[in-house]
């Protein structure tokens, strides 16, 4: 496969990002996106968008809207994910990221993204396990009461305990308990198949036990976090059984690239043709 234009449209919707396609696309934003959508992809993620000044988040949003692609996920609270916050159920913790929260929803108007990051920071040692889960699930019933009105998802992601020391929330049944106890449309999974493999593997079976309350995926193969088919995971089957559950939502391809400059960028187009490539 040559990146070329006039693609077949996937099964799912793999969402690339900036950055990913920039030697066949050049530096200009808006170029990746229509190279992108050129390729047949129907998403896109970017976890920095709320950074960037209004003027680029509204050409960006057009842009995706001229080309019929879906934004996915930014992140909701780079202030509160790296530090204990949530599970500490501190007050000036918890209003900082209600801010949070709410800025969100400005950004995620602007840029007509449905779904966003939630890291709950990190562990508080000095308090019992169940104790921290109280106050998570506190702090994310305040912020699914700032979401939901707009019709908004906060996904909630787990990350490995290797590359994320510390970090609360690492498992998706962890994820799943918290969100059926947070009760809300508002508050999701976001399954990220990288981390999840580092974590604890078995990736079928826990993403079926939490299917109901699944709303994102986030990919990349174990070891190295780079493209479909240069690890362990066997992408092909992963995606047919996503597929077969009827799953509409965005898988984000939120890792690496094995290969150097248009070759690197070929061969990401490349795996995910194969991975694809299922009845």
């Amino acid at each position: 496969m040559t990146a070329t234009s006039g693609k077949k449209r996937f099964h799912l919707k793999y969402a690339p990002h900036f950055g990913m396609f920039k030697h066949h696309a050049g530096d200009d934003l808006v170029d990746q996106l229509k190279f992108a959508a050129d390729q047949g992809f129907t998403a896109w993620e970017d976890n920095g968008m709320k950074g960037r000044d209004v003027a680029e988040q509204e050409r960006l949003a057009k842009a995706m809207s001229d080309l019929g692609i879906t934004m996915g996920v930014f992140v909701v609270n780079m202030g509160t994910a790296w530090a204990p916050t949530l599970a500490t159920g501190k007050k000036d913790a918890l209003e900082k990221f209600l801010g949070e929260c709410r800025e969100s929803v400005e950004v995620a108007k602007r840029v007509n993204a449905k779904w966003m990051t939630v890291v709950p920071g990190m562990v508080e040692p000095r308090l019992e396990p169940a104790l921290q889960t109280a106050y998570v699930v506190d702090a994310l019933r305040r912020g699914a009461e700032i979401f939901e009105p707009h019709g908004l998802v906060m996904v909630l992601e787990p990350l490995n305990f290797r590359d994320h020391p510390n970090l609360f929330l690492t498992k998706i049944a962890q994820a799943f308990q918290i969100c059926r106890a947070v009760d809300s449309p508002a508050c999701k999974i976001l399954d990220d198949l990288y981390h999840q493999q580092v974590s604890e593997g078995n990736l079928i079976p826990n993403m079926d036990a939490a299917w109901s309350e699944i709303a994102y995926f986030q990919l990349g193969d174990n070891p190295g976090r780079q493209q479909p088919t240069t690890g362990e995971i066997n992408f092909r089957n992963v995606f047919r059984h996503i597929h077969q559950r009827g799953f509409a939502g965005i898988l984000g391809m939120e890792h690496g690239i094995r290969g150097e400059g248009k070759a690197g960028e070929r061969a990401v187009l490349e795996a995910y043709a194969q991975c694809d490539d299922f009845e």
